[in-house]
């Protein structure tokens, strides 16, 4: 009986030996660990990678800043009415004058010639402006412009006043002005100046047409500039103004830099 008692206690102890050894291995480095790890946690997503840089917004870049000269001039329309030029030559704001004389495919202001005429016989250096329509065809709109507009009756080179979008995809905009300004360059032999306005052009117009020349309206104690180096001639900087022979408001505008009347005048010969 006490035989048999002994080699049972004997055979446990073996058992249990067995198991605490199975429980545990040694790795290289002679420590033991267990066997029966944990398993690590599955990977769930990839490890951060380092943040790629943002473009810089458009109103966060440098502003290309301008000097103001003292050379003046205003554009009028239909809206101011009857005008007594005799009395506006002899204001001192005013060295120039654009008259607008089309709009889109089929309008043309009903004082464009009055206006016309009258500027030139005070003396007043004289250029049109045609106020672009970007639902009209390009080709429609040179049409009413050739036909109401005489470059030989000009002293100034021509303004396209851009400050419509439309609904129409931005590159058919694009097209439709590009197509229009080729055009009024074809009748006139020089490229025209575009009119647009320091919002519109950082939306729609930023970086398409860097080969013309500008000018600008803000409406603001100073004019900064813009985010890109175009050359802008001119600077609207009030749409109520006060100018002798005109009753209400006329827009304003002052050239910038280095640029003087004699640099939007036309080469005639």
């Amino acid at each position: 009986m006490r035989f048999h008692v002994t080699v049972l206690f004997v055979l446990l102890l073996a058992v249990a030996a067995t198991a605490s050894a199975d429980k545990k291995k040694k790795t290289s480095s002679g420590q033991v660990e267990p066997i029966y790890a944990l398993p690590e946690p599955e990977v769930l997503w990839a490890a951060p990678q380092p943040d790629s840089p943002l473009p810089v917004p458009p109103e966060l870049r440098p502003l290309i800043r301008h000097t103001v000269n003292k050379q003046q001039g205003i554009d009028v329309s239909h809206y101011q009415g009857y005008i007594r030029w005799d009395e506006v030559a002899r204001d001192d704001k005013v060295q120039f004058v654009y008259i607008k004389a089309t709009e889109s495919s089929g309008y043309v202001d009903d004082f464009y010639l009055r206006n016309l005429y009258g500027a030139k016989q005070a003396g007043i250096p004289v250029g049109v402006y045609h106020f672009f329509s970007p639902t009209a065809s390009a080709l429609t709109q040179l049409e009413n412009f050739r036909t109401n507009v005489d470059p030989r009756q000009q002293d100034l080179i021509p303004v396209v006043d851009v400050e419509k979008r439309g609904r129409g995809s931005l590159s058919q905009f694009h097209g439709r002005l590009r197509a229009f300004l080729e055009g009024v360059e074809r009748i006139y032999g020089v490229r025209p100046i575009i009119y647009t306005g320091v919002n519109f052009y950082a939306k729609y117009l930023e970086g398409k047409f860097t080969q013309y020349r500008f000018m600008v309206a803000r409406y603001a104690d100073e004019f900064p500039g813009l985010s890109e180096d175009v050359p802008i001639v001119l600077w609207q900087y009030s749409c109520t103004g006060s100018v002798s022979g005109i009753k209400g408001d006329v827009d304003c505008s002052v050239f910038l830099d280095r640029y003087s009347v004699a640099d939007i005048m036309l080469n005639k010969k």
